[in-house]
């Protein structure tokens, strides 16, 4: 009788776990890679440079970061959403600018993969990504 229910309670945690594996595997990812990271001649502050590829559909979580950010398009087209104004669309080739704090994000709405290069001057040693809700 206990084996029966430890083997009941294996099966089901298996069953959960390919379940959310399966529902993270249909969502659209985003990857990002990490380029350069040098300390800049202000006290505390660094440079950060990354490329972030979002398949079709992807949306970034709403987040912020502890400095400012100059995204450039590489490829494709890239919705932004920042806190308390209009979504602007970018193609390749154009930039915007996202200051320190401000809350945002990216979605890719082109029917193939999209990426740009995401540079930051932010405060060393904090977090780059801060989630909000």
């Amino acid at each position: 009788m206990k084996t029966s229910r430890i083997m009941t309670a294996a099966l089901l945690i298996a069953g959960t776990g390919l379940a959310l594996h399966s529902a993270s595997a249909q969502q659209p990812s985003i990857q990002r890679t990490d380029l350069l990271q040098h300390d800049l001649g202000a006290p505390g502050r660094e440079a950060v440079q990354v490329r972030v590829d979002f398949e079709p559909g992807a949306v970034s979580i709403k987040h912020s970061h502890p400095g400012d950010e100059v995204a450039y398009v590489l490829e494709g087209s890239l919705e932004y959403q920042l806190a308390g104004r209009a979504p602007v669309t970018l193609h390749a080739g154009e930039t915007l600018f996202i200051p320190a704090g401000v809350a945002h994000v990216a979605k890719n709405v082109g029917s193939g993969k999209a990426s740009e290069l995401a540079t930051y001057i932010v405060e060393k040693g904090t977090p780059l990504v801060v989630p909000v809700k």
